[in-house]
């Protein structure tokens, strides 16, 4: 008779062996080494039941906090870092290369398509910023007619999909395309940080460890183009003070501007160029 034994020792065996071995595939490539090392951590942390019950219980709180409008289990996944691990993993490109950062829960694909030098600011309420871009290729030749598609928080931390009822429909948000120079250019207010959500299961957890709960100032680009990989990244306000404890580590040196004051007022500018490469095999736009 076949050792059928469950033990400390063969725990992930026991559970691994009866997945099937003929099957293929991103999830079987996935679920072995996720079990063995699920395992693992157990046998070395060593919870007490009621320690795994509570943790049942959080994730269970993760899963009823999730619905149409909030996904808990991204957020969980954001400020774990996992999300930007598989961006790394996923998106390592050539120096010089604009990386990819998270995009973030309040992107919205249907923002309007603007002419160059539009204001995206519907309500005109915070400090003016006018923004010039510049994308190009690794060799510095400019990419023109570039789809860019821009949105933001407001001056006071939220995004128009967060305040429905304050915000104009699609303040803050545009799509753009680059001209013959690979140009492209609108008005809009300085953008403010924000505290990342702390009133669910996930921000009140990682909140009693202690855990920064705030993203720096910045405005989100997803710049696409036929033969380029699509750059989906920030673009950080350079005077942010939480640069260096961002919740989604999306902060990188290349990504952080220089939003500077134009004397005029509190009003100031933003000049960022992009750099996109090739896109390889089954890497492209997305």
């Amino acid at each position: 008779m076949p050792d059928i034994s469950f033990s400390e020792r063969n725990s992930a065996q026991r559970v691994t062996e009866r997945l099937d071995k003929h099957a293929e595939g991103p999830l079987q490539a996935f679920m072995v080494p996720f079990i063995e090392h699920l395992h693992k951590l157990i046998r070395e942390t060593r919870p007490s039941q009621a320690d795994w019950r509570r943790a049942m219980e959080f994730l269970t709180d993760v899963g009823h906090a999730s619905d149409g409008r909030r996904q808990e289990w991204v957020l969980l996944s954001d400020l774990l870092g996992v999300t930007a691990l598989v961006e790394e993993i996923n998106t390592n490109r050539p120096k010089g290369a604009t990386p990819n950062t998270v995009r973030g829960p309040f992107y919205r694909a249907d923002a309007p398509r603007l002419a160059l030098n539009a204001n995206i600011s519907l309500d005109g309420v915070g400090p003016t910023l006018a923004v010039n871009g510049h994308v190009q290729d690794l060799d510095g030749k400019p990419i023109a007619g570039a789809t860019v598609e821009t949105w933001q928080a407001n001056s006071e931390g939220f995004y128009e999909n967060q305040q429905p009822d304050q915000q104009p429909e699609f303040n803050l948000r545009g799509i753009f395309t680059t001209d013959d120079q690979g140009c492209f250019r609108y008005k809009t207010v300085r953008p403010s940080g924000y505290a990342v959500p702390s009133d669910g299961p996930v921000g009140q957890m990682l909140g009693r460890l202690g855990f920064p709960m705030r993203r720096p100032a910045h405005l989100h680009f997803l710049i696409k183009t036929d033969g380029f990989e699509t750059i989906s990244t920030h673009v950080y306000d350079g005077s942010d003070p939480h640069l260096g404890r961002d919740a989604l580590f999306g902060v990188k040196d290349e990504l952080i501007g220089d939003f500077k004051p134009t004397g005029k007022g509190d009003a100031s500018t933003l000049d960022f160029t992009f750099t996109m490469v090739r896109a390889k095999k089954g890497r492209g736009m997305t």
